[in-house]
């Protein structure tokens, strides 16, 4: 359990592989998509899935700069974990919601 803690639980690291699992996105675009997520930590948090060899980068030499983010086939996997967390979430907030 530590292990994937460590993995997918960075402050956005969760956020951004779900947004991944709609398809490629540009850097821009995930950013977009994350307004709250700070420059450089959309950088820094990007880098490290891919470190773990969650998502792939692509970059392509144009002018201005064009990269695209996409899961691999192992961040894939994460995707029914993610998916289960995203519902318990939304459940947690409507019983919360009761309960006030």
């Amino acid at each position: 359990m530590k292990t994937t803690l460590n993995v997918v639980c960075g402050k956005w690291k969760a956020v951004i592989l779900i947004k991944l699992s709609a398809g490629t996105l540009r850097f821009g675009e995930i950013k977009k998509s994350i307004p709250l997520i700070k420059h450089q930590t959309l950088i820094k948090q990007l880098k490290e899935l891919e470190n773990d060899g969650l998502i792939y980068r692509e970059a392509y030499p144009e002018v201005p700069p064009k990269v695209e983010y996409s899961l691999t086939e192992y961040g894939e996997e994460l995707q029914p974990l993610l998916n289960q967390m995203v519902e318990w979430g939304e459940n947690h907030t409507n019983k919360s919601k009761t309960l006030s």
